[in-house]
Protein backbone atom coordinates (compact mmCIF):
# COMPACT_ATOMS: atom_id res chain seq x y z
CA UNK A 1 0.00 0.00 0.00
CA UNK A 2 3.06 2.45 0.96
CA UNK A 3 4.49 1.41 -2.44
CA UNK A 4 1.14 2.85 -4.13
CA UNK A 5 1.34 6.46 -2.20
CA UNK A 6 4.87 6.95 -3.33
CA UNK A 7 4.55 5.58 -6.61
CA UNK A 8 2.20 8.59 -7.10
CA UNK A 9 4.19 11.06 -5.26
CA UNK A 10 7.14 10.31 -7.42
CA UNK A 11 5.92 11.07 -10.71
CA UNK A 12 6.16 14.78 -10.54
CA UNK A 13 10.49 16.05 -10.87
CA UNK A 14 11.20 14.88 -7.40
CA UNK A 15 14.22 14.28 -5.43
CA UNK A 16 15.12 11.59 -2.92
CA UNK A 17 16.38 11.97 -0.15
CA UNK A 18 19.88 9.98 0.61
CA UNK A 19 18.59 6.80 1.52
CA UNK A 20 16.06 6.55 -1.08
CA UNK A 21 13.36 6.25 1.48
CA UNK A 22 12.01 9.57 1.33
CA UNK A 23 10.95 12.84 -1.53
CA UNK A 24 13.90 15.44 -0.41
CA UNK A 25 12.21 17.69 -2.91
CA UNK A 26 9.08 18.17 -5.24
CA UNK A 27 11.48 20.79 -7.35
CA UNK A 28 9.39 23.40 -5.87
CA UNK A 29 11.47 24.23 -2.42
CA UNK A 30 11.01 28.19 -2.70
CA UNK A 31 7.48 28.14 -3.87
CA UNK A 32 6.76 25.71 -1.41
CA UNK A 33 8.18 27.50 1.48
CA UNK A 34 6.51 30.49 0.74
CA UNK A 35 2.62 28.85 -0.08
CA UNK A 36 3.26 27.21 3.34
CA UNK A 37 2.62 30.71 4.74
CA UNK A 38 0.36 32.14 2.20
CA UNK A 39 -1.73 29.51 1.01
CA UNK A 40 -1.68 25.22 1.68
CA UNK A 41 0.75 22.52 1.15
CA UNK A 42 0.78 19.19 2.07
CA UNK A 43 3.77 17.42 3.66
CA UNK A 44 3.80 13.37 3.86
CA UNK A 45 4.89 11.79 7.32
CA UNK A 46 4.18 8.28 7.10
CA UNK A 47 7.76 8.08 8.40
CA UNK A 48 6.28 8.90 11.61
CA UNK A 49 5.12 6.41 13.69
CA UNK A 50 1.43 5.77 15.50
CA UNK A 51 0.67 4.17 17.99
CA UNK A 52 -2.77 3.36 19.90
CA UNK A 53 -3.62 2.88 23.30
CA UNK A 54 -7.15 1.03 24.16
CA UNK A 55 -8.36 -0.51 27.67
CA UNK A 56 -10.64 1.15 30.03
CA UNK A 57 -6.97 2.35 31.84
CA UNK A 58 -5.71 4.51 29.15
CA UNK A 59 -6.30 7.65 30.36
CA UNK A 60 -4.76 7.73 33.68
CA UNK A 61 -2.50 5.41 32.08
CA UNK A 62 -1.06 8.17 29.71
CA UNK A 63 -1.79 10.89 32.53
CA UNK A 64 0.96 9.40 35.09
CA UNK A 65 3.71 8.68 31.81
CA UNK A 66 3.81 12.17 30.62
CA UNK A 67 4.13 15.95 31.22
CA UNK A 68 0.30 17.20 29.84
CA UNK A 69 -2.99 16.39 31.94
CA UNK A 70 -4.06 13.69 29.60
CA UNK A 71 -7.15 13.28 32.46
CA UNK A 72 -8.53 16.32 30.71
CA UNK A 73 -9.08 15.38 27.29
CA UNK A 74 -12.54 13.94 26.47
CA UNK A 75 -13.00 12.41 23.01
CA UNK A 76 -12.27 14.95 20.14
CA UNK A 77 -9.73 16.68 21.67
CA UNK A 78 -5.68 16.43 21.76
CA UNK A 79 -3.04 18.13 22.62
CA UNK A 80 0.77 17.83 22.96
CA UNK A 81 2.92 15.92 25.86
CA UNK A 82 6.21 14.90 26.09
CA UNK A 83 7.49 11.73 27.45
CA UNK A 84 10.85 11.74 30.25
CA UNK A 85 12.63 9.62 31.99
CA UNK A 86 12.97 9.64 35.56
CA UNK A 87 15.48 12.33 35.54
CA UNK A 88 13.30 14.80 33.48
CA UNK A 89 15.07 14.71 30.35
CA UNK A 90 13.34 14.00 26.88
CA UNK A 91 12.32 10.73 25.40
CA UNK A 92 9.81 12.61 22.74
CA UNK A 93 7.50 15.14 22.18
CA UNK A 94 4.36 13.66 20.78
CA UNK A 95 0.82 14.50 20.15
CA UNK A 96 -2.34 12.67 21.39
CA UNK A 97 -5.65 11.87 19.94
CA UNK A 98 -8.34 10.54 22.13
CA UNK A 99 -10.99 8.87 20.78
CA UNK A 100 -14.28 7.46 21.75
CA UNK A 101 -12.65 3.95 21.97
CA UNK A 102 -8.72 4.58 22.12
CA UNK A 103 -6.04 7.13 22.63
CA UNK A 104 -3.72 7.81 19.06
CA UNK A 105 -0.69 8.78 19.80
CA UNK A 106 1.61 10.42 16.55
CA UNK A 107 5.46 9.82 17.74
CA UNK A 108 8.76 11.10 15.64
CA UNK A 109 10.18 9.26 13.45
CA UNK A 110 12.63 6.03 14.48
CA UNK A 111 10.27 6.59 17.94
CA UNK A 112 8.04 3.88 17.53
CA UNK A 113 9.58 0.82 18.73
CA UNK A 114 11.55 2.94 21.59
CA UNK A 115 8.50 4.35 22.96
CA UNK A 116 6.66 0.63 22.67
CA UNK A 117 8.82 -1.13 24.59
CA UNK A 118 8.82 2.14 26.71
CA UNK A 119 5.14 2.17 27.63
CA UNK A 120 4.88 -1.63 28.01
CA UNK A 121 7.27 -1.83 30.43
CA UNK A 122 4.67 0.63 32.36
CA UNK A 123 1.67 -1.45 32.15
CA UNK A 124 1.43 -3.58 34.73
CA UNK A 125 -1.04 -6.67 35.22
CA UNK A 126 -3.58 -4.82 36.69
CA UNK A 127 -3.70 -2.14 34.39
CA UNK A 128 -6.55 -2.17 31.95
CA UNK A 129 -4.51 -1.08 28.52
CA UNK A 130 -3.28 -2.43 25.63
CA UNK A 131 -0.29 -0.60 23.78
CA UNK A 132 -0.77 -1.36 19.88
CA UNK A 133 1.36 0.00 16.63
CA UNK A 134 -0.85 1.13 14.45
CA UNK A 135 1.55 3.01 11.81
CA UNK A 136 1.31 0.15 8.78
CA UNK A 137 -2.06 0.27 8.83
CA UNK A 138 -2.57 4.35 8.64
CA UNK A 139 -0.56 7.29 6.73
CA UNK A 140 0.07 10.35 8.43
CA UNK A 141 -0.86 13.72 5.78
CA UNK A 142 -0.08 17.60 7.44
CA UNK A 143 -1.40 20.27 5.77
CA UNK A 144 0.09 23.54 6.19
CA UNK A 145 -0.53 27.09 5.41
CA UNK A 146 -3.22 29.79 6.39
CA UNK A 147 -5.85 28.97 3.23
CA UNK A 148 -5.51 25.32 4.13
CA UNK A 149 -9.76 25.59 5.47
CA UNK A 150 -10.81 26.85 2.00
CA UNK A 151 -8.75 24.46 0.22
CA UNK A 152 -10.80 21.76 2.04
CA UNK A 153 -14.15 23.33 1.70
CA UNK A 154 -13.72 23.05 -2.52
CA UNK A 155 -13.46 19.30 -1.59
CA UNK A 156 -16.48 19.50 -0.28
CA UNK A 157 -15.25 19.20 4.05
CA UNK A 158 -17.65 21.85 5.81
CA UNK A 159 -17.60 22.83 9.41
CA UNK A 160 -13.48 23.42 10.09
CA UNK A 161 -14.13 26.47 10.57
CA UNK A 162 -15.91 26.16 13.39
CA UNK A 163 -13.24 23.33 15.37
CA UNK A 164 -11.65 24.21 18.16
CA UNK A 165 -7.86 24.12 18.36
CA UNK A 166 -6.68 20.92 19.71
CA UNK A 167 -9.56 18.84 18.50
CA UNK A 168 -10.38 16.61 16.06
CA UNK A 169 -12.85 14.97 14.23
CA UNK A 170 -14.27 11.65 11.43
CA UNK A 171 -14.36 13.23 7.80
CA UNK A 172 -14.28 12.15 4.36
CA UNK A 173 -13.23 13.56 0.74
CA UNK A 174 -14.94 12.46 -1.32
CA UNK A 175 -15.68 9.01 -0.70
CA UNK A 176 -12.40 8.36 1.20
CA UNK A 177 -12.81 8.57 5.29
CA UNK A 178 -10.30 9.89 7.41
CA UNK A 179 -9.68 11.62 11.08
CA UNK A 180 -8.83 15.21 10.22
CA UNK A 181 -6.84 17.20 13.56
CA UNK A 182 -6.78 20.76 14.11
CA UNK A 183 -2.98 21.90 13.90
CA UNK A 184 -0.21 21.64 11.58
CA UNK A 185 2.35 20.29 13.88
CA UNK A 186 4.07 24.05 13.57
CA UNK A 187 2.96 27.38 14.77
CA UNK A 188 1.34 27.71 11.30
CA UNK A 189 -2.35 26.95 10.76
CA UNK A 190 -2.67 23.94 9.64
CA UNK A 191 -3.95 20.02 9.69
CA UNK A 192 -3.15 17.05 10.56
CA UNK A 193 -4.52 13.72 8.75
CA UNK A 194 -4.77 10.00 9.58
CA UNK A 195 -5.90 7.88 6.86
CA UNK A 196 -6.16 4.80 6.46
CA UNK A 197 -3.42 3.26 4.53
CA UNK A 198 -5.79 1.76 1.58
CA UNK A 199 -7.09 4.89 1.26
CA UNK A 200 -3.90 7.32 1.42
CA UNK A 201 -3.36 7.16 -2.41
CA UNK A 202 -7.03 8.58 -2.64
CA UNK A 203 -6.62 11.40 -0.38
CA UNK A 204 -3.35 12.36 -1.37
CA UNK A 205 -4.35 12.96 -5.21
CA UNK A 206 -7.74 14.22 -4.47
CA UNK A 207 -6.18 17.13 -2.21
CA UNK A 208 -3.31 17.74 -4.76
CA UNK A 209 -6.55 18.31 -7.69
CA UNK A 210 -7.68 20.27 -5.07
CA UNK A 211 -4.65 22.92 -5.96
CA UNK A 212 -2.73 21.90 -2.47
CA UNK A 213 1.35 21.86 -3.38
CA UNK A 214 3.33 19.00 -1.97
CA UNK A 215 6.17 19.60 -0.45
CA UNK A 216 9.08 17.42 0.55
CA UNK A 217 11.57 16.56 3.59
CA UNK A 218 13.76 19.81 2.81
CA UNK A 219 10.42 22.29 3.08
CA UNK A 220 9.51 20.66 6.04
CA UNK A 221 13.25 20.86 7.55
CA UNK A 222 13.30 24.49 6.59
CA UNK A 223 9.49 25.49 8.25
CA UNK A 224 10.03 23.22 11.30
CA UNK A 225 13.72 25.13 11.91
CA UNK A 226 12.14 28.63 11.12
CA UNK A 227 9.43 27.97 13.62
CA UNK A 228 11.44 26.43 16.39
CA UNK A 229 9.74 22.92 16.53
CA UNK A 230 12.47 20.70 17.85
CA UNK A 231 13.25 17.51 16.34
CA UNK A 232 14.21 14.25 17.80
CA UNK A 233 17.60 13.10 17.62
CA UNK A 234 18.64 16.96 17.50
CA UNK A 235 16.88 19.12 19.82
CA UNK A 236 14.82 16.55 22.01
CA UNK A 237 17.11 14.00 23.53
CA UNK A 238 17.90 12.50 26.38
CA UNK A 239 20.82 15.54 27.23
CA UNK A 240 18.13 17.86 28.02
CA UNK A 241 14.91 18.45 29.59
CA UNK A 242 11.19 19.85 28.21
CA UNK A 243 11.50 23.13 29.80
CA UNK A 244 14.91 23.99 28.05
CA UNK A 245 13.44 23.27 25.09
CA UNK A 246 10.92 25.88 25.30
CA UNK A 247 7.69 23.26 26.22
CA UNK A 248 5.99 24.55 28.41
CA UNK A 249 3.01 24.38 26.90
CA UNK A 250 3.03 20.66 26.99
CA UNK A 251 3.57 20.43 30.70
CA UNK A 252 1.11 20.50 33.37
CA UNK A 253 2.18 21.91 36.71
CA UNK A 254 -1.34 21.23 38.50
CA UNK A 255 -1.13 17.87 37.66
CA UNK A 256 0.21 14.84 39.80
CA UNK A 257 2.60 12.64 40.10
CA UNK A 258 4.39 11.43 36.73
CA UNK A 259 7.65 10.31 35.58
CA UNK A 260 10.30 12.67 35.88
CA UNK A 261 7.67 15.04 37.93
CA UNK A 262 9.99 15.80 40.77
CA UNK A 263 12.45 17.60 38.39
CA UNK A 264 10.45 19.40 36.40
CA UNK A 265 8.90 20.85 39.30
CA UNK A 266 11.92 22.03 41.01
CA UNK A 267 12.88 23.52 37.53
CA UNK A 268 9.81 25.20 37.68
CA UNK A 269 9.44 26.46 41.08
CA UNK A 270 13.40 27.69 41.32
CA UNK A 271 13.75 28.53 38.12
CA UNK A 272 16.83 26.36 37.51
CA UNK A 273 16.60 26.32 33.93
CA UNK A 274 20.35 26.54 32.88
CA UNK A 275 20.02 26.68 29.03
CA UNK A 276 16.92 27.70 26.18
CA UNK A 277 16.49 26.42 23.08
CA UNK A 278 16.44 29.64 20.36
CA UNK A 279 16.52 30.16 17.17
CA UNK A 280 20.00 31.95 15.24
CA UNK A 281 20.07 33.77 11.94
CA UNK A 282 23.64 33.10 10.98
CA UNK A 283 25.97 34.79 7.64
CA UNK A 284 26.47 31.03 6.83
CA UNK A 285 25.57 27.51 7.13
CA UNK A 286 27.13 25.58 9.69
CA UNK A 287 27.66 22.12 10.97
CA UNK A 288 24.68 21.11 13.95
CA UNK A 289 27.02 20.28 16.85
CA UNK A 290 28.96 23.50 16.60
CA UNK A 291 29.40 25.13 19.76
CA UNK A 292 28.50 28.39 20.04
CA UNK A 293 30.57 31.08 21.16
CA UNK A 294 30.61 34.53 23.04
CA UNK A 295 32.93 36.68 24.33
CA UNK A 296 35.60 33.49 23.48
CA UNK A 297 33.79 30.88 26.04
CA UNK A 298 31.42 28.57 24.80
CA UNK A 299 27.99 29.46 25.90
CA UNK A 300 25.68 26.64 23.96
CA UNK A 301 25.72 24.34 20.88
CA UNK A 302 23.93 24.51 17.44
CA UNK A 303 21.52 21.29 16.80
CA UNK A 304 20.14 22.63 13.19
CA UNK A 305 20.59 24.53 10.28
CA UNK A 306 19.40 25.17 6.97
CA UNK A 307 19.53 27.22 4.15
CA UNK A 308 15.84 29.48 3.06
CA UNK A 309 16.41 31.69 0.11
CA UNK A 310 19.79 32.43 0.31
CA UNK A 311 19.51 33.35 4.52
CA UNK A 312 20.52 30.98 7.03
CA UNK A 313 18.79 29.78 10.14
CA UNK A 314 19.07 27.02 12.64
CA UNK A 315 18.55 26.60 16.24
CA UNK A 316 20.80 26.19 19.31
CA UNK A 317 20.90 25.43 22.87
CA UNK A 318 22.04 28.88 24.45
CA UNK A 319 23.29 29.57 28.47
CA UNK A 320 20.72 31.26 30.13
CA UNK A 321 23.46 33.31 31.39
CA UNK A 322 24.35 34.42 28.05
CA UNK A 323 20.96 36.20 27.12
CA UNK A 324 18.27 35.68 24.52
CA UNK A 325 16.44 37.79 21.93
CA UNK A 326 18.87 39.86 20.09
CA UNK A 327 22.15 38.53 21.53
CA UNK A 328 25.16 38.24 18.65
CA UNK A 329 27.40 35.01 18.74
CA UNK A 330 29.77 33.32 17.02
CA UNK A 331 29.49 29.81 15.27
CA UNK A 332 32.71 29.09 13.86
CA UNK A 333 32.82 31.42 11.22
CA UNK A 334 29.43 32.35 11.06
CA UNK A 335 28.37 35.27 12.94
CA UNK A 336 24.74 34.65 14.24
CA UNK A 337 22.21 36.52 16.20
CA UNK A 338 19.70 35.25 18.65
CA UNK A 339 15.79 35.34 17.88
CA UNK A 340 12.56 34.04 18.69
CA UNK A 341 10.85 31.28 17.28
CA UNK A 342 6.85 30.97 17.69
CA UNK A 343 6.58 27.33 18.44
CA UNK A 344 8.43 27.78 21.49
CA UNK A 345 7.35 29.28 24.81
CA UNK A 346 9.85 30.28 27.84
CA UNK A 347 8.40 31.47 31.20
CA UNK A 348 11.50 32.90 32.42
CA UNK A 349 13.99 35.41 30.62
Amino acid sequence: MRQKIHKIQRQSETTLTENKTRIGSFGNDSEGFETAYSKAVIYDRSHWGLLKLTGDDRLRFLHNQTTNNINKLKPGLACDTVFINSTGRIIDLVTVYVTNDSILILVSPNRRHFLMEWIDRYIFPMDKVKITDVSDQNIVFTLIGSECTSFLKKGGINGLAELLPESHCLTAIGEASMRIAVGSGLAIPGYTLIVPINQAKTVWEQLIQLGIIPIGDRVWEQLRIRQGRPLFDKELTEDYNPLEAGLWRAISFEKGCYIGQETIARLNTYKGVKQRLWGVKLSQEIIPGTPVILDGKKVGILTSCTEINQSFFGLAYISTKAGGVELSIQIEKARGKVIKVPFLTHKYY
